[in-house]
């Protein structure tokens, strides 16, 4: 069995409402074993049979994942796939201080990697006394002071219709907690 987690986008926000029990049920009517939601913003864990083979194999999956969800819940569905290895290298390669109390630690994740690279060339432009940014492998981690949080200059950056479609952010503590 493979363990993989689906990172929703833009559920439970703008008139999106699904509920964590029918998200779970339309992974399990797929076929998945071992379904489970984590908080109400989209995170599904849930296990497979087979390790997938390749790039064109997990594109399918996220597809077909993206096709139910689109039908079961009628909106325009996008996800981010990752198996528990890869997340867990994401998270362990965290390049600031997690534990910062007057922090938030995020990850963003990309279905389109030049954006990251787009958004990280922003770097320069923000105050590192409220918040800094680093490209790491397929995403971009950032953290930003509690106190300035949404009206940071990168979150006003990142939130952007051209990225709107093909990000999602999760905090850290979040990602931990998918991987326990």
């Amino acid at each position: 069995m493979t363990r993989y987690i689906a990172l929703l986008r833009g559920i439970n926000v703008n008139g999106i409402t699904i509920t964590m029990t029918d998200l779970a049920d339309t992974f399990t009517d797929l076929g998945y074993t071992d379904v489970k939601t984590v908080l109400a913003s989209g995170n599904v864990i849930f296990s497979i049979d087979k390790p997938l083979a390749d790039h064109d194999e997990l594109a399918a999956l996220k597809a077909r994942i993206e096709a139910a969800l689109t039908a079961r819940f009628d909106y325009e569905a996008w996800i981010v796939l990752i198996d528990h290895e890869t997340l867990d290298r994401v998270v362990r390669a965290y390049p600031f201080d997690e534990k910062h109390a007057a922090w938030h630690p995020y990850v963003m994740f990309s279905s389109e990697p030049g954006h990251l690279s787009e958004l990280a060339g922003h770097a320069r432009e923000l105050d590192a006394a409220d918040e800094r940014v680093e490209l790491g492998h397929g995403v971009l981690y950032w953290e930003v002071k509690k106190a300035v949080g949404v009206k940071s200059a990168f979150s006003k950056k990142s939130g952007k219709v051209k990225y709107r479609a093909t990000t999602t952010t999760r905090n850290l503590h979040t990602l931990h907690t998918l991987l326990e």
